[in-house]
């Protein structure tokens, strides 16, 4: 990062606190997941039924399940699953996606049309339901979640470089670098694509919060993690039967770590894009 894109991002961030805000979030989470296994204070899987459907306290500081579990130590590791697996998801879709898109971009033609239709035929299922079809029919392991979120993922990465490159196949510096003796494959590779991944970046982290909830949203109906394993949308499915009996925090501290995580990400997306849009820097 150059100094003036430094200036650049700290002013953004001086304008917009909500940026600061999510990015700080962000790190927290990041944070949470890479340490948490050393900083919980009890073991996430170790049940004790004589301490079971405690509210919070000192010693519990988010209460303990059904179980006896203690809420607060599994939502610190369900953080690393959830985001192992969106990291993941939104990688796989983000690597394919970007180079198929830009070749598709870059040659148009045949090749780009028929992308193209494969890409409408999949943004015209609902992805969630597309996902729940997918891991019913793979078996609800985290390796299947993470291809089937990838998959889902997949058409906005393609149709956005796509579209980038596009506009871009034919301006100066490209027939400049095809002019001293570049081959297309080097063209789309070392010039074109580097070219749209600021741009891309925005896309990114909007999307690691949708795999985030996607993520959670599998594992609520049934088909993602499967138990005891720690994971947010399992804790607010395990919870959600004891909502009527008045233990609140089962549910509203999952579903709060779910929807703080999402937000940041969200938030983040909208600061980066502030920050990478040139027209910003006027």
């Amino acid at each position: 990062m150059t100094s003036a894109t430094l200036r650049h991002s700290v002013w953004i961030l001086r304008g917009n606190p909500l940026t600061a805000v999510a990015a700080a979030g962000v790190a927290l989470f990041v944070l949470l997941a890479i340490f948490g296994p050393w900083i919980v204070p009890y073991d996430p899987v170790a049940s004790n039924v004589s301490e079971a459907l405690q509210p919070p306290s000192a010693a519990h500081l988010a209460g303990t399940d059904q179980l006896g579990r203690d809420v607060f130590s599994r939502l610190i590791i369900a953080a690393r699953l959830d985001l192992a697996i969106a990291v993941s998801a939104v990688g796989i879709s983000f690597v394919i996606g970007a180079v198929v898109g830009s070749f598709c971009g870059y040659a148009g033609g045949r090749l780009d049309r028929a992308v193209g239709r494969f890409v409408d035929v999949m943004m015209a299922f609902p992805l969630f339901v597309l996902a729940m079809a997918m891991v019913a029919a793979l078996g609800n392991r985290v390796e299947n979640i993470v291809i089937a979120t990838a998959i889902i993922n997949l058409p906005f990465y393609i149709r956005f470089a796509r579209a980038e490159v596009n506009v871009r196949r034919n301006v100066g510096w490209v027939e400049a670098a095809r002019a001293c003796g570049e081959s297309h494959f080097s063209v789309v590779l070392r010039f074109l694509l580097p070219n749209i991944l600021p741009a891309m970046a925005v896309q990114i982290s909007l999307n690691l919060g949708w795999a985030i909830l996607n993520a959670a949203g599998l594992s609520f109906i049934g088909l993602g993690v499967k138990p005891p394993t720690p994971e947010w949308g399992i804790m607010v499915a395990e919870g959600a039967r004891f909502i009527s009996t008045g233990r609140w925090w089962l549910v509203a501290f999952p579903g709060l770590a779910l929807m703080l995580a999402v937000l940041c990400f969200n938030l983040l997306g909208d600061g980066m894009r502030d920050i990478l849009d040139p027209r910003m820097r006027t």
